[in-house]
């Protein structure tokens, strides 16, 4: 399994910018999905989730300008990022948790983490 995170870069404070990820291999189901990121010195947070029950979880400080969502068909899992702030800048990685057989163990992987960088 591997996945293939996509859509960092460099913008100013206000813009907006779309992450995606998307996971390929032998994979029967993904069950949660989410972002993370992690700024320099600062430990991994959590950014956003999205569970196989279909619920959002959002970090306080990304409430009402990110959107986390996820194409089943594609196995992609995006983050719609509105408003950056120069706070919002940090690698971001995203997480995916699925099973490869039915009835098999749930496995979590991370992605290679793709840079966001806002300029105030």
């Amino acid at each position: 399994v591997q996945l293939q995170a996509s859509g960092g870069g460099l913008v100013q404070a206000g813009g907006s910018l779309r992450l995606s990820c998307a996971a390929s291999g032998s994979i029967f189901s993904i069950n949660a999905v989410g972002w993370y990121r992690q700024a320099p010195g600062k430990r991994r947070e959590l950014v956003a989730t999205f569970t196989s029950g279909g619920s959002t979880n959002y970090a306080d400080s990304v409430k009402g300008r990110f959107t986390i969502s996820r194409d089943f068909a594609k196995n992609t899992v995006y983050l719609q990022m509105n408003s950056l702030k120069p706070g919002d800048t940090a690698v971001y990685y995203c997480n995916v948790r699925l099973l490869i057989v039915s009835g098999g163990p749930t496995l979590g992987y991370w992605g290679q983490g793709t840079q966001v960088t806002v300029s105030s």
